[in-house]
């Protein structure tokens, strides 16, 4: 290589112009990069660190592109388990949401993988769970008789979807590896039966597909209704076919859905003058304080993993 009057001559230029084809071809991929991690970054959060701080202490974070909130892998609730008791006390506290447990045997385990959806108090929303054991049942008299899951281990996760529905159209959608996959819609009033959810579950091998698959039939699932590719299943959970708790009827059920939506109606008062996720959080904050704690508290409620304290000693 030589210079003539400022100007650069090459000898040899293929090395100089399969390196510029590479720079180029880097250049041309930088701005799509780019745009990934700002639209990833910008797609979690509220934008106020210290509410998503907050919110991350109840066990969820803020999806701002479909203005939904979801748990956390780490969330709190994580070390509280799943047994029916949390089902049964569930409206009780203000969640009127249909049930779906599933349960069968893998690898020497005890497995629970349940679907949740309906109101949570001030959101409208729904999870799947995945729960193991290989514990007794527990017999506990007066408190609790049956069995209680740990949720699965980080070896345990599985790779799950959702789509929700609400009245066949389209309201939100989900997609991890995870044990407890939600989604929840603040301000949302909807009654269990207006919401559907389309499900996919991918299993570990062949022989847990099968094992999952035949406890969606002993559910009362037909073959007709799973659909199963690999070692993934899908299904549409809307009319759910195992027995609701029994803390669920027509009565209890409205009295405290009117509730809901009472709460659900003032939310949407307050809160209509803003359009960003802050400003109404802070109306609420400032005109509704009892509104605020509920909405901190938003999905599975505390009081319902109260019910932990009166059996964690026979765990």
């Amino acid at each position: 290589m030589f210079p003539i009057l400022g100007v650069i001559y090459v000898t040899n230029p293929i090395p100089l112009i399969i390196t510029g084809a590479i720079f180029y071809k880097v250049y041309q991929s930088v701005p799509k990069w780019i745009s990934k991690v700002i639209k990833n970054r910008t797609k979690k959060g509220t934008g106020d660190e210290s509410l998503d701080k907050i919110i991350e202490s109840a066990g969820y974070a803020y999806d701002k592109v479909q203005d939904i909130f979801y748990s956390i892998l780490d969330a709190w609730q994580r070390k509280m388990g799943y047994c029916r008791l949390y089902d049964e006390m569930a409206a009780p506290t203000g969640m009127i949401a249909d049930c779906e447990p599933i349960y069968f045997e893998y690898e020497g385990k005890k497995w629970l993988i349940e679907f949740w959806k309906g109101q949570y108090d001030l959101t409208s929303g729904c999870e799947i769970g995945v729960y193991t054991t290989k514990g007794s049942d527990l017999n506990i008299p007066g408190v609790f008789n049956g069995t209680f899951y740990h949720s699965a281990s980080d070896d345990e996760l599985l790779q799950m979807s959702f789509k929700l529905y609400k009245n066949n159209n389209e309201f939100f959608k989900r997609d991890d590896k995870h044990w407890w996959l939600t989604g929840f819609k603040l301000g949302e009033f909807s009654e269990p039966g207006e919401l559907t959810m389309d499900l996919s579950i991918t299993l570990k091998d062949d022989n847990m597909c099968n094992a999952f698959v035949g406890g969606l039939e002993e559910a009362g699932y037909k073959q007709s209704e799973i659909s199963v590719e690999d070692t993934t299943v899908k299904l549409k959970f809307d009319k759910p076919r195992t027995p609701q708790p029994i803390t669920r009827s027509k009565e209890t059920d409205r009295i405290i859905q009117i509730k809901n939506k009472l709460m659900c109606d003032a939310y949407k008062e307050i809160t209509g003058p803003y359009d960003n996720f802050i400003d109404k959080m802070n109306a609420i904050n400032v005109q509704a304080p009892e509104l605020y704690e509920k909405i901190i508290g938003m999905g599975k409620a505390k009081k319902i993993f109260e019910a932990y304290e009166n059996i964690k000693d026979h765990i």
